[in-house]
Order: C-alpha cells, then structure tokens, then sequence
C-alpha cells in the first residue's frame, strides 16, 4: 500500500492508543452482535457472524490504516536499531579437563555458563569424558550496541569477561577483532572498540522517561540468530533486587530475550535505546515474559568513564543505609516506610563531616527522592566524585538539608581489561572475587582498625570463593604462610600456588578464621 512509505504522523503512545481503540471497538461490535441475536422458545440462538468470523474486508478502512500505522511503527523501529546492533563473541582457551567432559554442563565452557544457570536455562546431555585437547576454544556469543561512529560498542560485562579474544560482526558482516577498553562488573556493563569509521551508531533515549505499559522491541543474537526483533511493553521499572549486580535499576520488559540477547538493545517506538538487555528469569530456561535490560541512562554514565578512563569512580558518603520496615517505622514514629535510614556513619567520612548523624532518614539526594536503601546507594555512586550535593533528612520528626561533599568510593576503581603479564585472565576472578586495598575509612567500617590485609569487595556466589566461605568486607591477611598487604602481593600468592588448594586465613569482625579455595572448581567454566 502506498501509504506504508510515509512517515509516521501519530507519535509512539498515539499508535498504542489507537490500537486499544480499535481492540475496543471489535470487542463491543461483538458485544452487540450477541444482544441482537434472536432466540427460539426452545432457547436455541441464531448463529450471530463474530468479528473473528468475518473476513478480512469488512474491517473498516480506518481501522486498517490505524493498524498498519501500528505495524509501521514497529517496522521503522526495528530499521532504525538494527544496523547499530552487533554479534560479539568471545573466545577463551581451555588448557586442562572441561566440566562438561567430566559429565557437566556444557555451558561451564561458555563465558555465559554461570549467567544462563543462574537463569535456568537447563543443562544439555553430558559430553564424553576425557581431557581437553590443548588450546581449545570455548566460544560465546551475545550483542552489543554500537554507541559511537568511531567504533565503540556498549555490551556486558558477563559477555566479554575472561575472553582471550573478542570478535566483533557487524551489520555487513564484516568480523573485526576488539580491543576491551573496560569493564564494570558491578553494573555488568564494558565497553570495547573495533578499528572502523562511519558505523551505525544508535540514538540513545531517555530511559528516566521509560513508562509501565510503553511498548519496546529488543534486538540481538539469541541462540547466535542475528538481528532477531521482538517486541513487548516495559512492564515494571527499578527492578532493584535481581541479584545480578552490586548496582541494579532494571528495567523488566516480556519482549522476549534469550540466551545471546545479552548486551543487545532494548529500544522505544521512535528507535532510540532506552537499555541494555542483560539477563531473564526463568525456571525452564526459555522465555517466559521477564527480561531485565540496564537503564540507558546508568549505562552511559558508566560508558563515559570507561572511554575516558578505562576506569569507573563514584561517588562516596561513608554511612550504612537500611531499608524501612513497616514495624520498623512503627517503632522510630515515622509517617512511612520511604526513605533510607541511617544505620552506620563512618567517622571522618563525608557523611560524618557534613554532621549526618545514625537514626537520620534520608528522604533526597541532589533533589531527587529516595525511595530505600538500593535507591540512595545507585543515586550516590551515579554522582561525581568531589561535587558538593543537597541530602534531605528527618532527624526526630523535622526535616533538615546537609550539603554534603562526596568522596570516591573506596575500591570504585575498575581496571580496564586487567590481566596478568602471561595474558591470562586476573587470577582473582578466576577464584571468582575481587578486592581492594585496605584504607582507614574500610577497616573502620568493616571493625579491622590496626590491621593489615585486602579487603573482599565482591564474591561471585557461583565461584570457589563462595563455596569455600569467604564473604564481602572479609580481610584476607595470609595466603599459606604469606602476609599479603597489597591487591599485588594477593595476587602474587595466589598465582604462585598454581592448581593446588590454597589456604587464606581470613579476619571477620574481630575474630579471624582459615577457609581453602580449591582452584579445581573454576569459577565461571570460561
């Protein structure tokens, strides 16, 4: 029809309404076709022509054009994001038996194995047993999104982690190698970069202005399919509580998302990305309506400063906030359950100096209301380092504002595609943590004051580190009989063990204790 070749006039949430309208209108030409139809004494009915029965031809030429209008704004959408979305894979050497040649899943092999467990996508037959050939390659492949014309691509973190290389296919299908520029584990966001010029980028959204019911598209790679579109509606927002991050504000969508979506786009009718598609839930492995994508706006905050630093910092206010439960709020007299309370205050801390005190509630951050304690803590690390921010506060029923100057968060700092000098992934994230050295305000905060040590900052709770006991905030001072001080010296011991286990006497509040890693129970199969 000559119309499809126009452009759209109606705006996204005008098509979306018109087409309910239409829904609407069916529905109740049905309703009425009923209450006309005739009855015999025997009861019998007349048989009364549905809607659903009709052909084609007799819906009106305004309801035609109303949902080809629908159609094309789908259709437009999917044209404009598209060419901006590429297939990334990524390529990790495996030099010793694999678990699924022990009889495990083959997903341990694939740098998405512990993610696609966690979301229950189901274990495959087991393989034949036997060791791995030297230098076999364990492959994946997930999505990304081209977000400058120069080259750079926004994935996740989980597509391109441990990979000894990574391969980018674009839209041409031209395949580039890509350099990782950096990584973000605790929103699960990387940047990477191909050497190309004029690409495709995407026109990023306003994912602050995302609505429940918004119709949206994702497009990526599942199952290595490429380009593939679906469509759905955002049907929830700050999604805080998935588990899949230290920083989480998802958006839930039931476009549908599967395996290889990671890392693609999930984009509006006006074709501009509003998110990053992440993770499903599911208890069978395929889609069942509940994908998470990472806000756009939290991505490029996080993007910016992987391009310009390799590395992330945020903000700092050095106090434990607590989320406000009904008995809870009952007990401090307050009017409600919003808000962050105080918990902790460290002292010396930018909290502490700007005269916030515990049992404070935090209600605002930089103008902005907080509803809990996830909420404050996305909202501080989203804040520059530095900068000088308004905190609303009720301290015994009033309400005072302190002007507060953040401080960097201890331990913020990402390095870019960190490896070893051999070019094998951090030895650390093999044993499945990460930590950072230890400063004043973290042993005051975590009850280690005169000690020495690394602290714990993230434990994945797949890996051995979990499985052998070790916990966020715990000190490690010993690996077997060396005193370990620095993030260096940690690494150095552990690298010096090879394959055997490994002895870490760890300090936990104010008592210390011995766990042992097991390096045979690789922390992600990559």
């Amino acid at each position: 029809m000559t119309h499809r070749t126009r452009s759209i006039a109606l705006t996204s949430a005008g098509v979306v309404l018109s087409a309910v309208t239409l829904l609407a209108g069916a529905a109740s030409f049905e309703s009425k076709a009923r209450a006309d139809g005739k009855s015999d004494k025997a009861g019998n009915t007349d048989k009364i022509i549905t809607t659903a029965e009709q052909p084609a031809a007799h819906l009106s030429s305004s309801g035609r054009a109303l949902a080809d209008e629908l159609s094309l704004a789908f259709e437009q959408a999917a044209s404009a994001v598209a060419p901006s979305v590429v297939a990334v894979v990524s390529e990790k050497s495996i030099t010793r038996m694999t678990q699924s040649q022990r009889g495990g899943s083959p997903f341990d092999d694939s740098p998405f194995g512990d993610l696609l467990r966690r979301f229950g996508v189901p274990d495959q037959q087991p393989a034949p047993r036997g060791d791995a050939p030297e230098g076999l390659q364990a492959r994946g492949v997930g999505s990304g999104v081209i977000v400058r014309a120069d080259g750079y691509v926004l994935t996740n973190n989980h597509v391109v982690e441990g990979a000894s290389r990574v391969t980018v296919v674009l839209d041409d299908d031209r395949e580039l190698d890509a350099q990782v520029i950096g990584t973000d584990p605790e929103t699960d966001l990387a940047v990477i970069k191909v050497d190309a010029r004029d690409l495709p980028a995407a026109r990023l959204g306003d994912s602050s202005a995302a609505r429940v019911g918004q119709w949206v598209i994702a497009v990526g790679n599942p199952f290595e399919l490429r380009h593939t579109v679906t469509a759905g509606i955002i049907s929830a927002t700050g999604r805080s509580t998935v588990g899949l991050a230290t920083y989480e504000d998802f958006i839930q969508t039931d476009a549908s998302i599967n395996p290889g979506n990671s890392g693609g786009a999930l984009a509006d009718l006006d074709g501009r990305v509003i998110g990053i598609n992440t993770a499903i839930s599911s208890p069978s492995g395929g889609n069942v309506g509940i994908g998470f994508a990472i806000p756009i706006d939290m991505a490029e905050r996080v993007m910016a400063d992987l391009i310009k630093d390799g590395s992330i910092s945020r903000g700092y206010l050095a106090l434990m906030p607590q989320d406000i439960e009904p008995d809870l709020a009952k007990a401090l007299h307050l009017e409600g359950t919003k808000g962050a309370l105080v918990a902790d205050v460290t002292a010396g801390g930018p909290a502490s100096k700007a005269g916030i005190e515990t049992g404070d509630v935090i209600v605002a951050f930089a103008g902005q209301a907080v509803s809990d304690s996830k909420d404050l803590r996305n909202q501080v690390a989203s804040a520059e380092p530095g900068s000088k921010v308004e905190v609303d506060l009720l301290r015994d029923g009033h309400k005072k504002t302190m002007s507060v100057s953040l401080g960097t968060r201890p331990g913020a700092q990402v390095a870019s595609n960190e490896r070893t000098p051999s070019g094998e992934p951090d030895r650390l994230s093999r044993f499945g943590f990460e930590a950072t050295e230890l400063t004043p305000d973290i042993a005051a905060e975590i009850g280690s004051e005169g000690q020495q040590g690394v602290v714990v900052s993230q434990v994945d709770p797949a890996g051995p580190a979990a499985r052998a006991g070790l916990r966020r905030g715990d000190l490690i001072q010993r690996v077997g009989r060396d005193e370990v001080t620095t993030v260096g010296a940690l690494r150095s011991s552990l690298a010096a063990a090879s394959d055997e286990d490994v002895a870490l006497l760890v300090r936990r509040g104010p008592g210390s204790l011995y766990l042992v890693l097991k390096p045979s129970e690789p922390a992600h199969g990559r």
